[in-house]
């Protein structure tokens, strides 16, 4: 047993920004290690120097954490069995693939790029169904590797794949998946820098680390038979494997940048809320057996299993984002909102205004209904954060009519008569004036609507004159006269 308890890792490399197919596979190993009391660890796969991205892995760091994805040991937290920086491990790898070389199933490789590109186009023009080393640096004689070496001539040490062999494994998520050794190429383990390729660090790192399971995307499951090979070599015992399906634009292409944002940090600019993205990306190829499709963390804990995540690639569908991102922004109270319409607010540009919580709270209480996320408090309800200087073109040319000024007027003077009035006075005071004029209530309340907000939608007219108050009412009803006289 390679440990009593599960332990899991997610391992990016630090290119710049976290995927939301990264994310997914952190939160299925987050939520595996969770739902069965075990850790999860965060480790930083940086060898790939020529990619690597400066403050890349501060950036994965505060995404996932943002996530709720608390880890248990990584680069930021420690552990027993760090570090957990794979550029600071340099040297167990070294260790590692000597003992490779030493037992036959890794090799020096000396060969130019020259000669690798010649190798290359040769069996392209053969139409070989792919190009592979053809080990000419493993029948070299144990001078001749003496010689390079002392001569410092550019090396690689690739693995030593044999072929005719039938590389075997137990998938959790797919089943068993068989590979033929035949068209496995003689990956390089170490690279020309003297870094680790992912397939030697990653299960060195995996093993010594006491990785359980493995849980990881499936582009990666072709380099799986390669993995295998390293465990069987090392004499180690193999984690369980399980790789989750690719996601997919909705012409079931694979998610790219080129079809729409692919990063945690979009999203989160956007302004979803950490929960809607959770939610929805823990459905990517996941569920829970039902029909249900909200959840919190939480309760993705004690449903999750890997036995429910499904084999074919799973359609990344905005509107099913949108509609969570709609559906947990209600279920947050008001207090909740509040604070996170607050910082919208002090990011815009209302921040040198003003507001009082309690007013901000009336402003929710009556837009809670007609948004999908709080910069929307303020794209579809400016009016309650400054009074408007324009007004609907459409509206104005379909509801403002030569008498409407005298009109809103007369309701000025009423409204004026009201002491500290309520949403029920505004309404009863707008009524009245309504049966002094003898019109209907459309030929008054639109105009008023469009004198107070500059829009033609909104919620309830009388809560947002109560909200507003009676002076800033009065005040802009009478701006709106001044400006649309003409």
């Amino acid at each position: 047993m390679i440990n009593e308890t599960p332990r899991v890792r997610f391992a990016p490399s630090p290119t710049g920004y976290l995927h939301v197919g990264g994310l997914r596979t952190a939160l299925y190993n987050y939520l595996f290690a969770r739902r069965n009391k075990g850790k999860f660890i965060l480790r930083i796969e940086d060898t790939d120097r020529k990619r690597f991205v400066e403050g890349a892995v501060e950036n994965l760091i505060t995404s996932l954490k943002w996530c709720g994805l608390e880890f248990d040991e990584g680069p930021d937290s420690g552990g027993e069995l760090g570090p957990y920086l794979q550029s600071q491990r340099l040297h167990i790898y070294d260790h590692h693939v000597q003992e490779l070389i030493k037992s036959g199933h890794a090799y020096y490789c000396f060969c130019t790029s020259e000669r690798l590109n010649a190798l290359r186009e040769e069996q392209q023009r053969q139409k070989l169904p792919q190009a592979k080393y053809d080990k000419h640096c493993l029948h070299l004689s144990k001078d001749e590797i003496e010689n390079n070496l002392a001569s410092g001539i550019e090396k690689v040490i690739r693995l030593n794949v044999e072929s005719n062999m039938k590389i075997i494994f137990d998938d959790i998520i797919r089943g068993r998946v068989e590979f033929d050794s035949n068209n496995i190429d003689d990956q390089i383990l170490i690279k020309s820098d003297g870094y680790p390729t992912y397939h030697l660090a990653n299960v060195v790192d995996d093993h010594l680390m006491k990785i359980t399971h493995v849980i990881r995307g499936e582009e990666w499951l072709s380099s799986t038979p390669k993995h295998v090979l390293l465990y069987d070599f090392f004499n180690w015992e193999k984690p369980q494997f399980a790789h989750l399906p690719l996601l997919l634009n909705p012409d079931r292409s694979k998610l790219s940048k080129r079809q729409g944002d692919v990063a945690v940090e979009d999203y989160r600019a956007k302004g979803y809320l950490k929960e809607a993205l959770v939610n929805f990306v823990a459905l990517l190829g996941w569920n829970a057996g039902d029909d249900k499709e909200f959840y919190y963390l939480d309760e993705l804990i004690e449903k999750f299993s890997l036995e429910r995540v499904n084999k074919s690639g799973a359609v990344f569908d905005l509107e099913k984002l949108n509609w969570l991102n709609a559906e947990h922004l209600r279920k947050k109270s008001d207090e909740e909102i509040l604070q996170l319409l607050k910082e919208e607010v002090r990011q815009s540009s209302f921040a040198d205004i003003q507001y009082s919580d309690e007013y901000l709270l009336k402003v929710i209480s009556s837009m809670k209904e007609r948004v999908s996320f709080v910069h929307e408090y303020l794209s579809k309800s400016p009016y309650f954060f400054k009074e408007p200087n324009e007004y609907e073109q459409a509206a104005v040319a379909k509801s403002w009519k030569p008498e409407t000024p005298d009109q809103l007027k007369k309701l000025c003077e009423t409204f004026a008569q009201l002491d500290n009035p309520t949403k029920e006075d505004f309404e009863h005071a707008f009524i009245k004036t309504v049966d002094e004029l003898n019109i209907g209530k459309g030929k008054l309340i639109h105009p008023l609507r469009l004198a107070v907000s500059g829009l033609s939608t909104g919620p309830g007219m009388f809560d947002i004159l109560f909200i507003l108050g009676k002076d800033e009412v009065i005040r802009r009803i009478n701006k709106a006269i001044d400006t649309l006289k003409n």
